[in-house]
């Protein structure tokens, strides 16, 4: 018993450490408010209507930034559906078997049955020792969290969560509102900042707060701008930040463009499809983060058209033929079944001038 209190305590004492951070976002954004709605807008601001409407703007972007922030937090990260793990006969038929190809043979069999399309770089199926599930589509095991996390970007410890399927689109929300939250604060602290240089503001405690909130407004907002650029370059790719150090593997081989439909769908895919929710903290993305739609074409410019040592299967995305079908659920069929609007397609005209039978993208549907 002692030992196993002993982790208790260890683990326990490791969650506190992990909230450092986000206690730490917490007090700095606690203390903007005050400095920015009390010494600012309240103590230092004399025209009426510049107060009011600045009070006005400050507190709609800081309570959706808020509320995206607390939904990043508190939204607990999806994990694999229950199909996806070894029943115990397979557990126990697993564990009998030594060698490494009897086992894939037991896993592939489990395999054929699920919308799984990724492989391992030696091309085995994907299987994580620890959960005991055969991982989904761009799911991954997280050491922090000590499970599978579906669609999973990160770890993101400003959050203490993991950002995968079911809170990415609260994080990129997060983004968006603490990079408006603050340039909002940098510009209308700016000509303020300028008075305490040039001495036209009281020789209060006020100007103290107004030159640290400049400063730390305006390096946050560099910071945070790259981050949200860089995300959206991923929303745009459909890509996550792992996927983007290491490219999906396919049965073709590796392909950083594997589940990119176009800007439109992979945009869709993370915001939903109705507009009005785009804004809001509120989850409408599409799928259930377990299957989804992939495109065998590369046309980007930064990758070559095949992979290395694939050479067939690149004739074969060429060629438009069509792996064998296995059903995708119906949430991710609707982004296929709609009216095209892939980028990196070519245009359907000509190739129906060419007189080709099948088209150019071809969605992967490996067995």
């Amino acid at each position: 018993m002692a030992p196993s209190g002993s982790r208790s305590i260890k683990w326990g004492c490791w969650r506190v450490l992990y909230w450092i951070p986000v206690l730490f976002i917490a007090l700095i954004v606690a203390w903007s408010y005050y400095a920015y709605v009390f010494q600012l807008c309240i103590e230092s601001i004399e025209d009426t209507g510049e107060k009011v409407v600045y009070l006005l703007v400050y507190h709609v972007i800081f309570i959706m930034f808020v509320w995206a922030y607390w939904q990043t937090i508190f939204t607990k990260p999806m994990n694999p559906l229950k199909e996806f793990y070894l029943s115990h006969s397979d557990k126990e038929l697993l564990e009998r078997e030594d060698r490494g190809e009897s086992q894939q043979e037991i896993l592939r069999r489990i395999a054929k049955d699920l919308p799984i399309y990724t492989r391992t770089n030696s091309g085995a199926i994907r299987f994580c020792d620890r959960c005991q599930l055969l991982k989904p589509d761009r799911c991954h095991h997280c050491s922090a969290c000590d499970k599978c996390i579906l669609k999973m970007d990160h770890h993101c410890p400003w959050v203490n969560n993991c950002v995968g399927f079911s809170n990415y689109k609260f994080f990129m929300l997060f983004l968006t509102y603490s990079l408006l939250y603050c340039l909002f604060i940098t510009a209308t602290d700016l000509q303020y900042f300028i008075k305490f240089w040039t001495k036209g503001l009281p020789d209060t405690q006020a100007k103290f707060h107004i030159l640290f909130l400049f400063f730390s407004a305006s390096m946050f907002s560099f910071s945070l701008a790259a981050l949200f650029i860089y995300h959206c370059w991923l929303v745009c790719k459909n890509r996550s930040t792992l996927e983007a150090v290491r490219a999906p593997v396919f049965r073709h081989g590796p392909d950083k463009n594997g589940f990119s439909l176009g800007f439109s769908k992979n945009f869709r895919q993370v915001f939903g499809d109705e507009v009005k929710y785009w804004p809001l903290p509120v989850f409408s993305s599409l799928g259930d983060g377990c299957s989804f739609p992939t495109c065998l074409v590369n046309l980007d410019p930064e990758q070559p058209s095949s992979p290395p040592g694939s050479s067939s299967a690149g004739k074969i995305a060429a060629e438009g033929r069509q792996f064998p079908s296995k059903p995708l659920r119906e949430s991710q069929s609707r982004l296929l079944t709609s009216t095209p609007s892939w980028s990196e397609s070519e245009s359907a005209t000509e190739k129906d001038k060419k007189g080709a039978s099948n088209p150019v993208l071809t969605i992967e549907n490996e067995a």
